[in-house]
């Protein structure tokens, strides 16, 4: 018997940025995909990897938002995490083979407080093995997986606040739940590891959950269930415009003739005052048009948006209420 042959998901243009709760088990990139899939789009990305591990809050960027998701990786982030107290393992987490097991001292409040202060500010890291980041072309997580390790720098990071309080884990094991406001680039695993050695006793994570992320916080988000169970059009409805990846952008508005200009890559004269990052709008419609910085009164187009995803833009924004606004600008 021939088996049928799966229908082929025709893709379209979609524009903008669903604020997920990543579910525990899948990558970011499986995650995406599988939003992709439902929404049937064209192009997509996300703004940040979170482990298998972890779940939370993972900002997913469709079409024209992929554009400013760059921006978003510089965010500040807040976790909330189970360290589970005399076991460590080759990667942190309870994915990991466990490498050594100690005993747990009596840990009172003033050492909490001491190790409390000890990883609060600026502090530096090291990358752990198993992470995305790069030697040679090579993630290390595939020397990790080799059996292989390398040397890798220590980073800069911040850890703004840390809150350390005893607890069970999940198996009523002597644990310490964490929660920290931290910088990008931070690796909680590592922090916990590093918790976990200046206790005198080691430990490893067995839960991780990214509770903001920038502007985003998890009572903003959507399961992967939930988002599935929508209809078409009410999974269009859950995503949020490209511009919410820009909350720290300096707002201009431009007419019609100097918005055609604009998009054409032309500079724009102004009574501006200088800025680093500006949000460009549209008036008539009102519509983003890209990003650019103010230097000197004039206005210069840094990312763009194609004339064509702006007016998918305004119809999907459109779409279900029987209306919609034809684009009037043009590239000059």
């Amino acid at each position: 018997m021939t088996a049928t042959p799966r229908a082929r998901v025709q893709r379209r243009p979609v524009h903008g940025v669903l604020l997920l709760d990543k579910p525990l088990g899948l990558s970011s990139n499986q995650a995406l995909q599988k939003a992709k899939w439902l929404l049937r789009a064209e192009k997509a990305g996300h703004t940040g990897t979170l482990d298998p591990l972890a779940t939370g809050v993972l900002p997913l960027c469709f079409g024209a938002a992929t554009k400013f998701s760059g921006l978003h990786l510089d965010a500040d982030k807040r976790y909330e995490a189970t360290l589970h107290l005399g076991v460590t393992t080759t990667t942190g987490d309870a994915e990991g083979q466990v490498v050594a097991e100690r005993p747990v001292p009596a840990i009172t409040p003033e050492t909490l407080d001491a190790v409390r202060a000890r990883f609060t500010g600026p502090i530096t890291q090291i990358p752990p093995m198993h992470s995305a980041l790069k030697k040679d072309g090579k993630a290390l997580y595939e020397y990790a997986r080799a059996g292989v390790e390398v040397e890798r720098a220590p980073r800069q990071i911040t850890i703004y606040a840390l809150n350390l309080t005893l607890a069970l884990d999940e198996s009523a094991q002597p644990a310490i739940k964490i929660e920290v406001a931290c910088s990008k680039g931070t690796y909680i695993r590592t922090l916990g590891e590093d918790i976990g050695a200046a206790l005198g006793c080691g430990g490893h994570l067995t839960r991780l959950r990214r509770v903001a992320t920038g502007p985003f916080t998890q009572d903003q988000c959507i399961t992967l269930e939930a988002f599935d169970a929508l209809s078409e059009s009410d999974r269009l409805a859950a995503l949020q415009p490209a511009d919410v990846l820009l909350p720290d952008h300096t707002a201009v508005t431009l007419g019609s003739e100097d918005a055609g200009r604009f998009l054409s890559g032309m500079r724009r004269r102004g009574d501006w005052a200088d800025a680093e990052q500006v949000v460009v709008y549209g008036q008539a419609p009102a519509a983003l048009l890209g990003v650019g910085h103010v230097a000197a009164g004039e206005l210069i187009p840094d990312r763009l948006l194609s004339p064509a995803e702006i007016a998918q833009t305004l119809a999907q924004a459109t779409a279900g209420r029987g209306t919609g606004e034809a684009v009037s600008w043009t590239k000059a």
